[in-house]
């Protein structure tokens, strides 16, 4: 049972510590002190439920129907080519986090559907979990043990991501760290979302 649980712990951290689309999502809202605790719990949520369904099944399903994962690529790639629009947009004004204090804070729902956005509008997502890692741990000895490893990795990972932002808040409220962190996002999101065009 334990080595199928350590499997999944490292397996899930190898693939999630590089930097996409979600954990790019999170700082951001982890910097601007914007319900960052429940879009790190919602990111593991989400995560751990892909992993199970790939682990018990869904990869299957999912390798054997082009159909589907054309529509997930295209949705995704329309999805991210608008958030970095939104990025680039927000990294031409001048911004810092005491700016950020004084407008508008957006509500828990609306943070929390765009966090629902990130995660599952980006095929990328359903490759890493659902596939990959969920392919994995259809082989485990013990599958579930498996599951909750990378459950356990993605809690670690987020809830460190967004609480250790949140720390650094205050050495980070500079106009000039919004723009290179959305420049960046701005980058990554076309990036990805020319990657995924370019492989239909």
């Amino acid at each position: 049972m334990w080595q199928s649980y350590v499997n999944g712990l490292l397996v899930a951290f190898g693939l999630i510590m590089a930097i996409g689309t979600q954990n790019a999502f999170v700082l951001a809202q982890s910097l601007r002190r914007e319900h960052h605790l429940p879009v790190a719990a919602l990111c593991v949520v989400c995560d751990a439920l892909l992993v199970a369904a790939g682990v018990f099944g869904l990869a299957t399903i999912l390798a054997q129907n082009p159909t589907l994962l054309a529509i997930a690529r295209w949705g995704g790639a329309t999805f991210l080519i608008w958030y970095g629009s939104q990025a680039l947009r927000r990294a031409c004004a001048k911004q810092s986090l005491e700016q950020g204090e004084n407008q508008t804070v957006r509500s828990l729902r609306a943070v929390m559907l765009s966090a629902l956005a990130v995660t599952l509008l980006n095929p990328h997502v359903y490759l890493d979990t659902v596939l990959l890692i969920g392919s994995l741990g259809a082989q485990q000895s013990v599958p579930g043990a498996y599951v909750v490893g990378a459950a356990s990795a993605s809690l670690l990972w987020f809830f460190t991501l967004a609480l250790g932002a949140a720390w650094l808040a205050p050495w980070l409220a500079r106009p000039s760290t919004w723009r290179i962190l959305d420049l960046l996002v701005a980058l990554m999101m076309f990036t990805v979302a020319g990657q995924l065009i370019l492989a239909s």
